[in-house]
């Protein structure tokens, strides 16, 4: 009898577990799902960020569409022309992953959302239905759509502005500071910053500004010149920027980090700004003018 009763209560714990471990399993997939309000609540596309063996890390792109608008995946040859123009103009080198149109309730194309990887990051990119480009999408992991967009130790906690990607100039690696004081020597380093792909970012002036890509066995990536014209420059805090340039950042690169800020003074007089963001994963350098009206945009990384 005893040994009838031990055996019943065996297979009730086998029962108990094979239970426990199935609802544990539903929790589990429950709560790494998004919810299909969440993303039509934000206009939110996902796009494939990287894969790791059977599994697929995706983010979304957020503000892509309004509440009773449509998207249609569509070719990059049925694109506006002007949209090709752009980004071959401002991403040299970029390639195309996907393509989307947004229509209204009328069926009418209000926009077009593009997606490009450059170097090594995904971008997505918003532009009117002419062509003229808007914004660059926030991006964001499934579990971030709603609240601020980002949780720490998450892909995007760099949104905290504690720049943890700033490297002092003191603290480069010996391989890359040996390349830039030799191939530069008369440049001065002003800023240094380390990438998601490990490559360290360099502002630097020689008259002009110029941002160079060294990767950390000192091989150069990339060296731009931002600026066209020789002029002086002073460091800039966020806070002392026009307001102009802040409402224009938060427009066009919604959830940016701003990371350097510096004035434009030929002669004593301030003729502009260059202002160094990261969106998402890229960064960018964008110069204005002294009221703060945007005159341009060079992606960097």
């Amino acid at each position: 009898m005893k040994s009838f009763y031990a055996s019943l209560l065996m297979v009730g714990t086998i029962i108990g577990l094979a239970s426990c471990k199935k609802e544990n399993a539903s929790k589990s997939a429950s709560a790494g799902s998004v919810s299909s309000s969440a993303v039509t609540s934000t206009g939110a596309i996902a796009i494939s960020l990287a894969s790791s063996g059977t599994t697929t890390d995706s983010v979304y792109m957020v503000g892509c569409y309004g509440k009773h608008d449509t998207k249609d995946s569509v070719a990059f040859s049925t694109l506006p022309t002007a949209i090709g123009t752009y980004l071959t103009a401002n991403y040299s080198g970029y390639t195309f992953k996907k393509a989307y149109s947004i229509t209204d309730s009328t069926k009418t194309v209000i926009n077009y959302i593009v997606v490009i990887k450059y170097n090594s990051a995904l971008v997505g990119l918003k532009f009117t239905a002419a062509g003229t480009f808007v914004s660059i999408l926030e991006q964001r992991e499934g579990v971030d759509l709603k609240g601020p967009g980002w949780h720490l130790g998450g892909f995007f906690d760099n949104r905290d502005s504690k720049h943890r990607d700033t490297i002092a100039i003191s603290a480069l690696p010996a391989a890359v500071s040996s390349y830039f004081s030799t191939t530069y020597p008369t440049d001065t380093l002003l800023h240094a910053s380390i990438a998601p792909d490990n490559v360290y970012i360099l502002i630097s002036q020689n008259g002009v500004l110029y941002s160079t890509t060294v990767t950390a066995a000192g091989k150069l990536v990339k060296r731009i010149q931002i600026e066209k014209h020789d002029l002086k420059h002073a460091v800039v805090a966020e806070a002392n920027l026009p307001a102009a340039i802040t409402t224009y950042l938060t427009a066009t690169y919604p959830g940016y980090v701003f990371d350097k800020a510096f004035s434009e003074s030929p002669g004593g007089t301030l003729q502009g700004y260059v202002v160094l963001i990261t969106s998402n994963n890229t960064k960018y350098a964008l110069i204005f003018n002294a009221s703060g009206t945007f005159v341009r945009v060079l992606p960097i990384h």
